[in-house]
């Protein structure tokens, strides 16, 4: 079956498949459908999850194996096949098939990948994903629909805006969803509860206030962890709203973790930041950090953003503040204390 991403909230309120596969071109929707399914999952007790990153040298056998084998414990499982842009063949085709013969519902697959063209669609994989489960193909939100979904956004996290913000919003990101994520994350941050308007995101957009999350962040791409850790310091003493800045730190080195697997299978550089819409004037810094850190590393950080989360929200005794800190550290090259 189809399900479009904006439907995919109320589809797993009502059910989960055994199999879904994600695919499309942007990013930050993407995500955050893989990001739904992965927590109806978890909210159904599934909570052993096996990730495969496919590249040229892929094991595909491994998959084979990994829907045959029980969890530790005996329980469901969730299996990740993330492909990127790897093109699937005849044989990986085949493979997967295969898989999707045998199963019998008790682990849940979930394949990501890229934009598939028209050809991709109508492959024999592509249609047996779909008879097994669901497809949910990720279109870019054209320029009549960005207001929309920028409203809609905000308002996901408690914001209000008239319609003049947010056409001056959607004019300033330019049809780029990331970019125009950070930027309501920004006004979160910084307007609080207090109603947006064209004047606020005007303000935001040109604020002179020493420090933003923002610039935090490439400050530790840039290498410079003393400056983005004083950043960090003036931010929270400021009462900055940790969640959301972690929220922006954390999507951050998301994105930079799928630009460095995509780099690890023989994608560009170039290509690859262009992909994952990095702004002309980041792709510098992105540079710079991803030769600095691969995809363990990054992969690591993301498992310590989980931890922050976890001790912001009161679910550890953990240090919230601390391993804030640590985070944006190592972020940016240097490691502060022994937290991972």
């Amino acid at each position: 079956m189809r399900v479009r991403s904006e439907q995919l909230a109320g589809h797993l309120s009502k059910q989960l498949l055994p199999v879904y596969l994600v695919c499309g071109e942007e990013l930050l929707i993407t995500q955050e459908c893989c990001d739904d399914i992965r927590q109806n999952c978890r909210a159904q007790g599934i909570s052993e999850r096996e990730v495969f990153n496919v590249d040229r040298s892929f094991d595909w056998g491994q998959l084979l194996d990994a829907g045959q084998s029980m969890s530790l414990f005996g329980e469901r499982k969730l299996i990740e096949l993330r492909l990127g842009d790897s093109k699937m063949d005849q044989k990986s085709s085949a493979i997967l098939q295969e898989y999707l013969q045998h199963a019998d519902g008790s682990n849940i697959l979930l394949v990501s990948c890229g934009k598939l063209d028209s050809r991709s669609m109508n492959s024999k994989w592509v249609k047996a994903l779909d008879n097994a489960g669901a497809v949910i193909q990720v279109w870019p939100v054209d320029r009549q629909h960005l207001n929309n979904w920028i409203m809609q956004r905000m308002r996901k996290i408690g914001l209000s805006a008239d319609g003049d913000a947010v056409q001056l919003l959607a004019d300033r990101v330019e049809g780029n969803l990331l970019a125009a994520d950070q930027e309501i994350s920004k006004l979160k941050i910084l307007a609080g509860d207090q109603a947006i308007t064209a004047d606020v995101v005007a303000n935001a957009v040109a604020s002179s206030a020493r420090y933003d999350v923002f610039k935090l962040i490439d400050t530790a791409l840039a290498g410079n962890a003393g400056n983005a850790l004083q950043m960090l310091n003036s931010l929270l003493a400021e009462g900055g709203e940790d969640i959301a800045m972690l929220g922006a730190v954390t999507r951050e080195i998301r994105s930079l973790y799928q630009c460095a697997q995509q780099l690890e299978q023989g994608g560009g550089i170039d290509r690859v930041l262009d992909n994952a819409r990095v702004w002309d004037k980041r792709k510098a810094l992105y540079k710079s950090t991803l030769r600095r850190l691969k995809s363990v590393q990054l992969g690591k950080l993301l498992l310590l953003a989980s931890r922050v989360d976890a001790a912001q929200k009161g679910q550890s005794k953990e240090n919230s503040t601390v391993l804030f800190a640590n985070l944006v550290s190592l972020l940016a090259g240097q490691k502060l204390s022994e937290v991972v």
